[in-house]
């Protein structure tokens, strides 16, 4: 039996037809490595604390940032090594795709947009849709523990990623946090270059990276906003898997 679990949800059905790409490049990363694959439904939800979701009721994002972290600690249980992928996410060099020996990890996020002043600017950030633990490390239960208390004493407004990529930015700024590198996310802008075959975004994204990504969270929340059109995030789904963005690094 393999000693590495790799989990995902989404509720179903699917809103794009594009995030089965992404969910296909994750079950064939999981063939090629022999990691054992579970997808989960609203089962999801199941261990988080009913004080928290009734707080965070009106902002599911932060409801799954929470509930990952329960089910991550339930299967720690039984296998050594957990992972967990957004349903966005695609692997598209699953050779080049390899967890670090590390007892925990998370992602890095290299954000291109327009700042206020209407100058393209990279936010180098981390982010949790991809984690990896280990069985005996030393973070997921003090990163829960936060995530909940943060929750629970805050009396004002909630950003949706407040307990993810907020927490952990700030986490990894003060202690360093252990990164795969080549777990990466995509930027609408950087997206819609991927698409026309280049531009400022994203020679800005490649040259603030501090490794050639081999996977990509693509942020269905750029398709839910408008900025990204399905059609376009099927057509980055496309070049990222003939190897495109690895010709401009």
């Amino acid at each position: 039996m393999s000693q590495t679990l790799v989990i995902q949800s989404h509720r179903s059905p699917l809103p794009y037809t594009w995030i089965e790409s992404c969910l296909g490049s994750v079950r064939n990363w999981c063939e090629l490595n022999q990691y054992k694959y579970q997808f989960i439904g609203d089962e999801l939800f199941e261990n988080v604390p009913a004080d928290i979701l009734e707080k965070t009721r009106q902002q599911k994002m932060i409801t799954a940032d929470f509930a990952r972290l329960f089910v991550l600690q339930d299967a720690l249980q039984n296998y050594q090594t957990v992972v967990w992928l957004d349903a966005d996410f695609l692997i598209f060099s699953p050779e080049a795709f390899v967890l670090p020996d590390q007892p925990y990890a998370v992602g890095r996020e290299v954000w291109v947009q327009l700042d206020k002043n209407g100058k393209l600017k990279a936010y180098k950030k981390v982010h949790n849709a991809f984690l990896m633990f280990r069985q005996g490390n030393p973070f997921l239960d003090f990163y829960t523990d936060t995530a909940e208390r943060l929750v629970r004493e805050n009396t004002g407004s909630m950003s949706p990623q407040f307990i993810g990529p907020k927490l952990l930015t700030a986490l990894h700024n003060v202690g360093k946090l252990p990164v795969l590198e080549t777990a990466g996310m995509l930027s609408p802008m950087v997206i819609k270059e991927l698409v026309n075959g280049g531009g400022p975004a994203l020679e800005l994204f490649t040259t603030n990276s501090p490794a050639t990504i081999a996977g990509a969270n693509l942020c269905i929340s750029s398709c839910d906003n408008n900025e990204v059109p399905g059609r376009e995030m099927e057509q980055v789904i496309e070049s990222l898997l003939a190897h495109k963005l690895q010709q401009v690094y």
